[in-house]
């Protein structure tokens, strides 16, 4: 199982916007990212739209985080774009588990813990410690930097 693509793209770009800590515009965060700049405008706007990024709109716009690095977690970001994390669709609102059980089944409790667990796992990493965890491997590895 692995988060979508886009979410793992969103990552990349909170990651980017979070280390330039300054506005940067639509292009240079596309390239930085490794994300195409149509997705790449496609993800900001969610990322707006949940309040973890701010837009700036004209000749000198671009987009900066709306809070500090330190108060972003991995699961604020998937979440802005998946919606709430739930292990499995019978835990969503829109899903009807009376088509064959009796409304409740002896697994929905299950997945309700490993999804509260999997939240709680996603919300204790924030991008300050991630960036800066980051920057330890790369003093290690400088190889890899290039």
């Amino acid at each position: 199982m692995f988060i979508t693509l886009e979410s793992d793209y969103a990552v990349r770009i909170i990651a980017t916007l979070a280390a330039a800590n300054k506005k940067v515009d639509a292009k240079t965060i596309s390239e930085m990212a490794v994300v195409t700049l149509r997705f790449s405008l496609k993800i900001l706007r969610k990322l707006v739209a949940s309040g973890l990024v701010k837009s700036y709109k004209g000749t000198l716009g671009g987009y900066m985080l709306a809070k500090k690095p330190e108060e972003i977690t991995l699961k604020d970001v998937i979440e802005a774009i998946e919606g709430t994390y739930n292990f499995n669709r019978c835990l969503g609102d829109e899903y009807d588990c009376s088509r064959g059980m009796s409304g409740i089944c002896c697994f929905q409790g299950a997945f309700s813990e490993i999804s509260d667990m999997v939240r709680e796992k996603l919300e204790s990493y924030n991008f300050k410690d991630l960036l800066e965890r980051q920057a330890e491997i790369n003093k290690k590895c400088p190889r890899r930097n290039k």
